[in-house]
């Protein structure tokens, strides 16, 4: 379109006067071309920067695919993340809360997409965050296939950013979890978790608040780490070793992936009636960082157990007879397995019922 001609003593406006710069957004692309290309898997070419991202379902050996989509963020970690200056981790986080729900429903996570908005792209900053979503990718086998990066000057506060993922996988017709058997007898298995995850920071910050702790001294509980790096540890991916549970054993029932909601809220998804999950609270892994939450924001037990996952950021519902098979094989993945409770027939107390003391309570 041909300029059109304005008076000289007429003000001239430009897009990037107003806080956009297209340009570097363009350079930014380009930049993260590679983290991008490191992600390459069968049914991706991972190249960034056209209007869609593609996927050959063919070529990644699927016949009869189901697809399986989720979504998610980062939630209020991401104040965190900027209190601390640690941008390296969110990513993975991103990643983790969609690709952990995709997995859970017996999926294989395919490929991811991201959203990153800012008041004003900070090159180096943006890139850091993009990194740890490759990171994340490359860790549950899926490929980052595109996104979209938007400064929005006036709806965010100089240095802040918001991030959204997008995840979809697939399953061959008739292998998807829940499972039909799910019955009384199973047994759960729990997974143990990294940290708090990326839930409940709402509550975190609180807590810090309150204890008037600081987020760049020692963690009050594990003087050797610091606090902030320890609440700022990413959330686990469990995609590889539940993949490999699902497929070494065939005895993999149903998967729970421990968020928002905790251990009563997620398991009770997997858990239809007339049937009810009883979970021994005591069979919970010590994690310092619960206890210390614990105490110092003196929150209740069931304050505890509906706000974070206490320990356990995955449950599995196997049958009895081969729960020490599915423990073997989360063990030879990498994972710490635990037995943590098991299914019963309801008798009207709720589907998911909480015994024992867990270990920051007795």
């Amino acid at each position: 379109m041909p300029n059109t001609p304005f008076p000289a003593s007429r003000n001239r406006l430009t897009y990037r006067q107003s806080g956009v710069d297209i340009a570097a957004g363009d350079a930014f692309v380009k930049a993260i071309g590679p983290l991008a290309a490191s992600t390459r898997r069968p049914g991706a070419h991972a190249d960034i920067g056209g209007f869609a991202g593609l996927f050959d379902l063919g070529s990644a050996g699927f016949s009869d695919p189901i697809l399986v989509a989720a979504t998610d963020g980062v939630g209020t970690k991401l104040k965190l993340a900027g209190l601390t200056g640690r941008h390296d981790t969110v990513g993975i986080d991103l990643v983790a809360m969609c690709v952990n729900d995709i997995v859970v429903q017996g999926a294989e996570p395919l490929f991811f997409l991201d959203y990153f908005a800012t008041a004003h792209l900070e090159p180096e900053l943006a890139r850091t965050v993009v990194a740890g979503i490759a990171e994340g990718c490359r860790q549950a086998g899926c490929a980052l296939i595109g996104g979209e990066t938007a400064e929005m000057p006036g709806m965010y506060l100089p240095g802040e950013y918001d991030l959204a993922g997008f995840a979809v996988g697939a399953a061959e017709r008739g292998r998807l979890l829940p499972r039909a058997d799910v019955g009384p007898g199973d047994i759960l298995i729990g997974l143990a978790s990294g940290g708090v995850h990326a839930n409940g920071f709402s509550l975190v910050r609180k807590v810090i608040e309150r204890a008037g702790a600081d987020l760049g001294g020692p963690a009050p509980f594990a003087p050797e780490t610091g606090l902030g790096e320890t609440l700022m540890a990413p959330t686990r991916i469990y995609v590889r070793a539940a993949l490999e549970a699902i497929s070494a054993t065939g005895a993999v029932k149903a998967l729970a992936h421990i968020t928002g909601g905790g251990i009563p809220g997620n398991l009770a998804r997997v858990v239809a009636e007339p049937l009810a999950a009883r979970v021994d609270l005591a069979a919970l892994p010590e994690s310092a960082v619960f206890g210390w939450l614990a105490e110092a924001g003196a929150i209740a037990v069931g304050d505890m157990l509906e706000t974070f996952n206490c320990g356990a950021g995955l449950i599995a519902v196997v049958g009895a007879e081969a729960a020490d098979a599915v423990i073997g094989a989360f063990v030879a993945a990498g994972e710490h397995a635990f037995r943590l409770g098991a299914i019963e027939t309801a008798d009207g107390g709720g589907r998911v019922i909480l015994d024992g003391v867990p270990w920051w309570a007795r």
